[in-house]
């Protein structure tokens, strides 16, 4: 028996890809010297945010409807990372459907692994009320995501720092 599932027409496999290299910040430590776990959703987050930019896009548009709030994240701790110690963030589109985006995440340095994430994205549009509901991916990000090169940055502090 084959565990291979069948192709469908509403679930894309892309192979868009960003590396970007960082620096850890002093203000990204904890009392003991090491990187605080909650930063490391930041550098995958930062990372995919590349992506998008990459691509010509922007997951957040001033104007924009539709938003991309995360349906699932974790994340696995292999080593530690300490302050001024250089590292890579590279982030994968595992999987496209009609309404999410998966990513795979790696943090390594020299080599090294130092931790491993998975996170989800669902495309949602907002009412005149406030809520949102559940949306198509508009087929222009589809096609730009799908057709990112595989990229690397430079070493430098978050986006969000900036």
């Amino acid at each position: 028996m084959s565990d291979a599932r069948p192709p469908t027409s509403d679930v894309r496999r892309p192979t868009s890809e960003v590396r970007v290299r960082r620096r850890v910040l002093f203000s990204e430590t904890d009392a003991a010297g090491l990187v605080h776990f909650s930063n490391f959703f930041r550098y995958l987050e930062d990372a995919e945010h590349q992506l998008w930019r990459d691509a010509g896009l922007s997951i957040h548009g001033e104007a924009s409807p539709i938003g991309w709030p995360r349906v699932a994240a974790s994340c696995e701790f292999h080593r530690p990372l300490r302050f001024e110690q250089e590292f890579d963030v590279i982030v994968r589109i595992a999987e496209m459907t009609k309404r999410t985006i998966a990513y795979t995440g790696e943090i390594s340095r020299d080599g090294e692994r130092i931790a491993t994430g998975t996170w989800k994205i669902a495309c949602v549009t907002r009412l005149p009320d406030g809520t949102i509901r559940s949306a198509d991916i508009p087929a222009n990000v589809a096609e730009r995501l799908n057709s990112v090169e595989i990229r690397t940055s430079g070493v430098g502090p978050r986006t969000s720092d900036q």
